[in-house]
């Protein structure tokens, strides 16, 4: 079977990984991809924004799966595109990404179908909300409603702190703002829950935790994630059950009562209070770095479980995963999450060696002349599988200590929660 994943990060280059070890798959192509998926896909240098254009490709090459890796071209309606023009797609459609691409959509479903979650007020311009923040209790949560490649939120401790987030947001720092979203802040853990989904059934399919602060001790600017661990050290199996009957079967609920169902993977971002469960946001896709640290764990065949979502059979499956720990951790351009500088020579990277459950997944990177360069400001993830938490991440930072990039910086804690 050929099958072809839109993207080019770190988390597209786990995919494809994965994929390569199935017995039921022939050909990967990877849309854009990056250094990494170079060496176990064919790269296809196409913008993925242009459906026609990729459309063709995929006619063309007789794809049969596509796998939507980023989160843009879901909220865009690339699933519907597709559809309509009889391509399988792993990926929800346009009505279902809203979940992902409106904050406001997936309150208002939380309020209507009682999904545990912040207290929420939504604002539509920045003098509205500048009267909310001389009444209100701090700290407060402010939120961009569109995507943000998980930049759009801010923990603001005072009232300088939002006016200047409000001024941003409205601003159009991600885009053109019609409101944004303000919520109560919940003081507890954060951790990510994933599910994987047919249309008609679904199964879990890992729990982690993301570091999404730039500098050690969770402080700094929001990135796209640091690092990460799994499973979550929160995780249980009376907790398990909370968050699939109060959370996740009353969302589905919710999207076949607007007449559409979810294919995919749902990524439930939580609040942990007590062993009780509050969603913060959805994403409609795998996340990245939990990616890449969930799928090194799994012992089923990859390209079977996404056979099957697409032909909603996933129920005919059981899945196998491995009890060891797995820790990420992500070495970034230095300047990200602001401005930072590409198109640096990455020297040592093919020196190093790396042993059976050693990963190191490639994200803003490209290949020139068979030399490996930056290309983003997330550039590469070094993923160790192991008994212990403490040893993963002592391995993977010999790993990025034998790198030895002038240009990177990543952070030494990732798992310090469950470490200490």
């Amino acid at each position: 079977m050929k099958v072809g994943i839109i993207g080019s990060g770190g988390r597209e280059h786990a995919l494809c990984e994965a994929l390569k070890k199935s017995s039921k798959i022939s050909e990967i192509y990877c849309i854009p991809g990056n250094a990494g998926t170079n060496s176990i896909a064919e790269n296809v240098d196409l913008n993925i924004s242009d459906f026609e254009k990729l459309k063709s490709f995929i006619i063309k090459k007789k794809i049969e799966i596509v796998i939507i890796g980023p989160e843009k071209p879901l909220v865009e309606g690339i699933e519907d595109f597709f559809q309509k023009n009889n391509i399988k797609v792993f990926g929800p459609n346009k009505i279902a990404a809203q979940l992902e691409g409106s904050k406001i959509f997936t309150k208002k479903l939380c309020e209507k179908y009682k999904i545990p979650t912040a207290k929420f007020g939504i604002f539509e311009n920045f003098k509205q909300s500048l009267h909310f923040f001389n009444d209100c209790i701090y700290p407060i949560v402010i939120k961009a409603d569109g995507l943000a490649s998980g930049k759009g939120v801010y923990i603001c401790e005072d009232k300088n702190a939002s006016v200047e987030a409000a001024k941003e947001i409205f601003g159009g720092k991600f885009g053109k703002a019609k409101n944004i979203l303000i919520e109560e802040f919940l003081k507890g853990e954060e951790m990510s829950f994933f599910i994987i989904s047919d249309g008609k059934t679904y199964k879990t399919f890992g729990t982690a935790q993301d570091h999404k602060r730039a500098l050690e001790g969770d402080v700094g600017k929001n990135t796209g994630g640091m690092g990460a661990y799994s499973p979550s050290r929160l995780e249980n199996e009376d907790l398990n059950e909370k968050i699939l009957n109060r959370i996740i079967d009353p969302t589905l609920k919710g999207l076949n009562d607007l007449g559409t169902k979810f294919k995919g993977f749902l990524y439930a971002g939580l609040m942990i209070v007590d062993n009780e469960p509050f969603l913060i946001e959805y994403n409609v896709r795998m996340g990245d770095p939990e990616c890449q640290t969930i799928l090194p764990k799994l012992k089923s065949d990859f390209g079977e479980i996404i056979d099957a979502c697409v032909n909603e059979k996933l129920h005919l499956l059981k899945l196998d995963w491995s009890n060891d720990k797995s820790l990420c951790i992500v070495l970034c351009s230095k300047g990200y999450p602001e401005k930072y500088a590409n198109d640096i020579e990455i020297k040592n990277l093919k020196n190093i060696s790396l042993n059976h459950d050693e990963f190191v997944f490639h994200a803003g990177t490209q290949e020139k002349n068979s030399k490996i360069y930056s290309n983003g400001g997330r550039v590469l993830n070094f993923v160790i599988k192991s008994k212990e938490f403490k040893k993963s991440r002592e391995r993977a930072i010999q790993l990025i200590n034998e790198v030895d990039w002038e240009n990177g910086f990543f952070r030494r804690d990732i798992g310090h929660k469950v470490i200490g």
